[in-house]
């Protein structure tokens, strides 16, 4: 069994938590469920994967805590659970390891040199039970497992990252998944929730001045993560509003390829580089011509 603690946020996740824990297949040490007040049978089943574990000298930790942002409550997380293993790790409740990143985080993570503090892991999205492979989606690499209080999440409302204090990283070679099994519905309510958080993010970025680069290049995260951040910003967001989201569909389904996603890749790929990014300019556009700021966000409702 590996030194590991994995914590995972929760909101009404009956559904995507057991495939999430027991894809693990035994090998970590105890699992910190970080819940912001689940309304349906989220708790009942840590429980029972508390019971589970424990025969095999796992457990299962269920915390509350009222959320306030993904970044605010990881942290917490990662600070107020008392982890005390010398690995820790995020992931959400609708991932999953596949079993060969089981067997690599078995037997490379207790190897690992003093000096290398993070570990940065492959991710595969899958949409409506297809692997979305093109349309630059795969490989997306991650920091997820740190030794316990070297790192932290930056503090952003969105698009936030696993940033390393110190220490270098090194990359696994196999993947995990994101394979979410909730409804259609459920995936526009809480993309529509993600485009309010966005435009709240753009419009501080913008009162405070500051360049969100700097967040991610004064520490140890992925280069893929520096890019994007970097390309969003620095291009993305200097296009011409509602011109941008027909701009970045092109590029995704045609100039990448993801028209060999099939029909479910068409949904993913219309739906998350068109329809999301253009309600995005749509409520900054509603900001800006009535002077509003975007309010606070509270947790996923839907």
């Amino acid at each position: 069994m590996v030194d590991l603690t994995v914590v995972i946020l929760t909101k009404n996740e009956e559904k995507n938590l057991r495939k999430c824990i027991e894809s693990f297949r035994g090998i970590v040490k105890r699992f910190v469920i970080v819940d912001s007040f689940s309304t349906d049978g989220t708790e009942r089943l840590c429980k029972e994967l508390d019971r589970e574990l424990r025969q095999y000298g796992s457990k299962v930790d269920f915390y509350q805590n009222k959320w306030i942002d993904y970044a605010t409550q990881l942290n917490w997380g990662l600070t107020q659970t008392h982890i005390t293993t010398e690995w820790s790790m995020r992931m959400d409740a609708d991932e999953e390891l596949m079993e060969d990143l089981v067997e690599e985080i078995n037997l490379k993570l207790p190897k690992i040199n003093l000096g290398t503090n993070g570990v940065i892991l492959r991710r595969r999205v899958y949409f409506m039970g297809r692997w979305i492979k093109h349309g630059g989606r795969y490989p997306e690499f991650l920091l997820r497992i740190f030794r316990t209080g070297t790192a932290m999440c930056e503090q952003k409302m969105m698009d936030e990252h696993i940033i390393l204090f110190e220490g270098k990283t090194v990359e696994f070679k196999h993947d995990l998944i994101d394979n979410n099994t909730k409804s259609l519905e459920w995936w526009i309510n809480k993309h529509n929730w993600y485009s309010n958080r966005e435009v709240l993010d753009q419009q501080t970025m913008i009162e405070n001045q500051k360049n969100e680069v700097q967040l991610l290049e004064n520490n140890e995260s992925t280069s893929q993560a520096k890019m994007k951040r970097m390309v969003k910003n620095k291009g993305y967001y200097r296009l011409p509003k509602f011109l941008r989201a027909h701009l970045y569909f092109i590029y995704r389904y045609y100039i990448k390829r993801g028209f060999l996603d099939g029909p479910e890749g068409k949904i993913y790929h219309f739906l998350q580089a068109y329809w999301y990014r253009f309600l995005v300019d749509a409520k900054m556009h509603e900001c800006e011509k009535l002077g509003r700021k975007m309010e606070q966000q509270s947790d996923l409702k839907a």
